[in-house]
C-alpha cells in the first residue's frame, strides 16, 4: 500500500478504509454498529471524534483499501 491511501481526500462514497493498527476495516456498506454509524455513511462523513471500534485508533491511522 502507498501513502496515497492515507485519508478520504480523494476517496469515493464506497471507498473501504483499513486501519493501520488493527486492520479492521471500515465498510460503508456495513456502516458500524459499535457507533451507531448507519450503512451507507462515507468515511469521509464520520464524525471527527469517531475512533476504530477495535482498537480505539483515530481516523487518522486508517488507509483507503486498493480496489485494484
Amino acid at each position: 500500500m502507498s501513502f496515497e491511501n492515507f485519508g478520504p481526500a480523494s476517496a469515493s462514497p464506497d471507498d473501504r478504509f483499513e486501519c493501520g493498527v488493527c486492520w479492521s476495516v471500515y465498510d460503508p456498506a456495513e456502516g458500524d454498529a459499535v457507533w451507531q454509524i448507519p450503512s451507507g455513511t462515507p468515511f469521509s462523513e464520520l464524525p471527527e471524534e469517531w475512533r476504530c471500534p477495535h482498537c480505539d485508533a483515530p481516523r487518522t491511522r486508517f488507509m483507503r483499501v486498493d480496489h485494484g
